[in-house]
C-alpha cells in the first residue's frame, strides 16, 4: 500500500529594523479663521497631526498643499513642505499664502513622502484666504472733499490714478475690486452702495461716500480705503448727454468716432469706469468699442452722460497654434471659424494669395508663413487677419549613393567645390551654412583616429590652405588616403560611408 502525503512548506520571511508601520495623516488644524497675508505680513500656523506605529521613517517629509479657492485640490499649491526629520511627532509649521489667493473656500491638506496607507488626504475646515496686494490708504475724487451734481443729474466717483503726486493708487493691480459704502456717520454703520464693482461709482442721491478694495472676509481687517467724499444735489437743472460722430455702433476699422459731450465749463472723459487721463476736452477720438462717461461741469453743478459705444467686428480663430511643424510628406489641415454672417475667406502664403483658395478650410502641405484674412462685407468693411507658421521637421535628406566618395585635390580644380567633402543640397538656393545647420559630420582616418568632427557641417573638411597650395593637411605618402565618414541628419538619421582623397 502505497501512502501519499501531503508536506506544506512555509517560507518565513525575518523582520527587519528597515521596515517601518503605518503613517496616517489626520485633518489638518489651525487656530485662525481666516488667512489675510500683505506684503508684510504672510504666516500662517498649520498643525500637522498624524501617528505612526511603531515609529515615523526617518526619510519621511510632509507636504502641505493649499486647494484652489473653491476647494478643488486637481491641482493645488504646496505651501510647505517639511525637511528630512523635521517633524518626530506631531507639531506646527508656518505657511505662507500665494501672492494671487482671493476666494472664501480654500482648504489645506497634508501628505507624505513615506504614507503607508493609500488613504486620500483628510482636508482641512475651509477658510477665507487672500492676498492683500494693496494695502494703504487711496484717495478718489482728486482728494476733493466735496461735490455738487445738477438736479436730476448724476455724479462720478472714481479711484485717482497714480500721477499728480499719487503713488500709491490700488489701480496699479488690475485685478482688483472695489466696495462702495454711504457713510452714515461715526455712530452708525456705513451702507453699501455697489460691492465688488468698478473703480468709480455713479453718485444719484446726495450723501457722503467712500471705497475700500474688496477683499472679502478680509476686507475688515484691509488698510485699502479712501477718502470720504460729501456729494450734495443742486437745486439747478442740468444735464449731460453724448454723441458719436459716425454713429453707434461705427466702424473702427474706418478711424476713429468722435465723441462730443454738451457744452458746459470743464470736462472729464472715462472708459469702463477709469480716468482718461488728458482727457478734458469737450470732444474725445474713441478708436475702440466701450463704456464713455463724461463728467461736465456748469459751474454750479456738474452732471453725467453715458454711452454704451458699440464697434462694428467679428470674432474669428483658427484651430492651429500660431507655430507648427509637419514632417516631411504630411498634411496640416487648418480650419477657420467666425461669427461673421456672411464671411469671404482668403488664404496666404509668404503674404501671396493662394490661388483657389477660398473656403475655410485649408490643407497645408509646405512649410511658410501663411495666414488667412476672413472679411464681412456690408455699412461697416471689416477684415480681421489670422496668421500662423509652418515648418518641417528637416529637409530631406538623399540616398546615400548621391553623396560623393571622392576628393579631387588638383591645382585645375582650385578654387572649385570638389576640393572639399561636400553634402549634397536638396534646395541649391540654400546657403550651405544654413542647410546643414544642425548636421553632424564626423571624419574618421584609416586608422580610427577622428580627424575632423562638427556639429553644423559648413564645408570646410580637408582643411586645404588656399594661400599655399598644393599643401595641406593630408599626409598622402605613397598611396590615396581613404577616410570614413558618419553624417548624423537633422532628424536624426546616421548615414556612414567612406572618401578617397586623391591629390
Amino acid at each position: 500500500m502505497i501512502k501519499k502525503f501531503l508536506y506544506i512548506l512555509f517560507l518565513v520571511l525575518p523582520l527587519t529594523n528597515a521596515v517601518y508601520a503605518q503613517l496616517i495623516i489626520g485633518k489638518p488644524t489651525f487656530i485662525f479663521s481666516q488667512a489675510c497675508a500683505n506684503p508684510g505680513f504672510n504666516s500662517f500656523e498649520v498643525q500637522i497631526n498624524f501617528s505612526a506605529s511603531p515609529s515615523l521613517d526617518p526619510a519621511n517629509q510632509f507636504i502641505v498643499e493649499l486647494s484652489s479657492a473653491d476647494g478643488d485640490f486637481s491641482s493645488p499649491t504646496v505651501i510647505y513642505t517639511t525637511a528630512v526629520g523635521e517633524l518626530n511627532a506631531p507639531g506646527k509649521v508656518k505657511v505662507a499664502i500665494p501672492t494671487n489667493a482671493s476666494g472664501e473656500k480654500y482648504q489645506i491638506r497634508v501628505k507624505s513622502t513615506t504614507a503607508s496607507l493609500p488613504l486620500s488626504p483628510q482636508k482641512s475646515i475651509v477658510f477665507p484666504a487672500y492676498y492683500k496686494q494693496h494695502d494703504t490708504q487711496f484717495t478718489i475724487n482728486n482728494a476733493i472733499p466735496n461735490a455738487t451734481f445738477c438736479a436730476g443729474g448724476s455724479y462720478i466717483l472714481s479711484v485717482d490714478p497714480n500721477g499728480n503726486g499719487v503713488t500709491n493708487s490700488p489701480l496699479q493691480f488690475p485685478s482688483l475690486t472695489y466696495n462702495w459704502f454711504k457713510y452714515n456717520g461715526p455712530l452708525l454703520p456705513e451702507t453699501p452702495v455697489a460691492t465688488a464693482s468698478s473703480s468709480s461709482y455713479t453718485v444719484t442721491s446726495p450723501g457722503s461716500y467712500f471705497v475700500k478694495t474688496n477683499y472679502g472676509a478680509c476686507t475688515s481687517d484691509s488698510d485699502s480705503y479712501s477718502n470720504i467724499v460729501e456729494v450734495f444735489q443742486s437745486a439747478t437743472s442740468a444735464s449731460a448727454s453724448i454723441t458719436s460722430s459716425k454713429g453707434n455702433p461705427f466702424c473702427p476699422s474706418e478711424g476713429a468716432t468722435t465723441l462730443t459731450a454738451v457744452a458746459g465749463n470743464s470736462y472729464q472723459w472715462f472708459k469702463d469706469g477709469v480716468k482718461i487721463d488728458g482727457a478734458t476736452a469737450i470732444n474725445y477720438q474713441a478708436t475702440v468699442a466701450g463704456k464713455y462717461d463724461v463728467k461736465v461741469d456748469f459751474g454750479g453743478c456738474q452732471a453725467t452722460a453715458t454711452i454704451e459705444l458699440q464697434g462694428e467686428a467679428i470674432n474669428s480663430s483658427i484651430d492651429v497654434p500660431d507655430d507648427n511643424v509637419i514632417e516631411v510628406g504630411d498634411k496640416l489641415t487648418v480650419t477657420a471659424t467666425t461669427d461673421a454672417s456672411s464671411p469671404t475667406f482668403q488664404w496666404y502664403l509668404n503674404n501671396n494669395p493662394i490661388a483657389g483658395a477660398t473656403t475655410n478650410v485649408y490643407e497645408v502641405s509646405s512649410k511658410g508663413n501663411y495666414k488667412i484674412i476672413i472679411s464681412q462685407a456690408g455699412s461697416c468693411n471689416i477684415n480681421q487677419e489670422l496668421p500662423f507658421t509652418v515648418r518641417l521637421t528637416s529637409d530631406p535628406f538623399p540616398d546615400v549613393t548621391d553623396i560623393p566618395n571622392v576628393i579631387i585635390l588638383s591645382s585645375v580644380y582650385k578654387n572649385n567645390k570638389e576640393w572639399f567633402f561636400q553634402l549634397p543640397e536638396p534646395e541649391l538656393k540654400t546657403p550651405p551654412e544654413v542647410l546643414n545647420k544642425g548636421v553632424g559630420v564626423i571624419i574618421i582616418s584609416a586608422n580610427g583616429d577622428i580627424v575632423y568632427q562638427t556639429d553644423d557641417y559648413s564645408y570646410n573638411w580637408p582643411n586645404v590652405n588656399l594661400d599655399m597650395w598644393p599643401l595641406s593637411n593630408i599626409d598622402f605618402k605613397n598611396i590615396n588616403p581613404v577616410y570614413y565618414y558618419i553624417i548624423t541628419t537633422k532628424d536624426n538619421k546616421m548615414i556612414k560611408g567612406s572618401i578617397t582623397v586623391i591629390k
